[in-house]
């Protein structure tokens, strides 16, 4: 294994998972695509970066070098930075720009690196300052809710908080279920039936589009 981490829950309500670690050496793995941002820290050689990622709409590979020190943060689905421009951060890393060896400048303010152990706290006086939203309307909309509101509207609040429509939220998600389902030992027919796929070459499509891998070589990988 090149990367070697952990990962503990947040008591942060904008944050999903806490994960940091370092790197063996150079990698470039396949990665799935992404429904959440992801604030990256990493540490190389003396140098340092903080690196607002995703989210991604398809799978792809992703680089990292050894002896990187990485923090990673997995913002819960919905949270979202109000003033930087979503769709245009689709697919791809931004650089936040330093304000020196230990911090950052983010929305006219310079901040302090985050740590593994801070983070939650960290992330708790953005939201605090106004620099970082939740809108608990996708949560709700992703778990059958059907609020009181125009599709406009719902359309809207999930390509500001996402930068995703709804219908790819979905899609994405569920390719996961079925990358998971495969791992677990479920087969490829009954996975298609499981979760509502039309049939085994639309689950193909499908996983190679969002996880970057075959039904076959996901069940021949487990």
């Amino acid at each position: 294994m090149s990367l070697i981490f952990q990962e503990r829950p947040s008591d942060s309500e904008y944050v999903e998972a806490i994960t940091w670690g370092h790197s063996l050496s150079d990698g470039t793995p396949m990665r799935p695509a992404e429904t959440n941002w992801h604030l990256v820290l990493i540490r190389h050689q003396g140098d340092v970066r903080l690196v607002l990622v995703g989210p991604w709409t398809t799978s792809g590979m992703a680089t990292y070098e050894a002896n990187a020190e990485i923090l990673w943060v997995r913002l819960k689905l919905g949270t979202f930075i109000p003033h930087l421009p979503t769709r245009k951060l689709l697919d791809t890393e931004t650089d936040l720009p330093l304000a020196g060896n230990r911090s950052f400048w983010l929305k006219g303010a310079a901040w302090p690196f985050p740590t593994a152990e801070n983070v939650d706290t960290f992330i708790n006086r953005l939201a605090k300052e106004d620099i970082l939203a939740y809108d608990p309307l996708i949560h709700d909309v992703l778990r059958g809710y059907t609020p009181d509101l125009a599709a406009r509207t719902i359309r809207g609040r999930f390509l500001r908080a996402t930068g995703l429509s709804r219908g790819l939220v979905y899609q994405i998600q569920r390719a996961k279920q079925a990358a998971e389902l495969l791992r677990q030992g479920t087969s490829i027919l009954d996975t298609v039936d499981t979760l509502g796929y039309y049939d085994q070459p639309h689950l193909t499509h499908e996983l190679k589009r969002f996880i970057g891998y075959t039904p076959a070589q996901i069940t021949l990988s487990k």
